[in-house]
């Protein structure tokens, strides 16, 4: 643990180490220029406005060309999915109440004629279908 001491031992030294060439630096910078246009023929051109914006745009045009184009494959998925939904819409309910019918237990007449009474269920009314004489 060092404290603080008024004296020093050694004076205070610039360490410098020269770097003369740096080729992973000078790679970076041979890709930074070709990317924003400056390649090393026009690196004593004088730059012209939009340059950078126009070699780019030339870029991604060439790379959009290489790749297929794919505009049918999304617009099925589209009508795929629509009719997915609406196959989904018109059965679905039909599914669900098949599922529950068969969960539902089933009452026959004789237990509903044993339950007893309860004055607030719905009256069934039949039609009288004989006639009189």
């Amino acid at each position: 643990m060092g404290l603080f001491s008024p004296v020093k031992k050694h004076a205070n030294k610039f360490r410098y180490i020269p770097r003369y060439y740096d080729p992973e630096k000078e790679r970076r910078e041979q890709r930074r220029k070709e990317l924003h246009g400056t390649s090393s023929e026009s690196d004593n051109a004088e730059y012209t406005p939009g340059q950078y914006i126009r070699t780019q745009r030339e870029a991604r045009r060439l790379s959009q060309a290489e790749r297929p184009h794919r505009r049918g494959g999304s617009m099925m998925l589209w009508v795929a999915l629509a009719a997915l939904l609406a196959l989904g819409y018109i059965f679905l309910p039909r599914i669900v109440e098949m599922f529950s019918k068969t969960n539902a237990p089933q009452t026959t007449q004789e237990q509903q004629e044993v339950e007893e009474f309860n004055p607030y269920t719905p009256i069934t009314i039949v039609p009288n279908d004989y006639k009189e004489e």
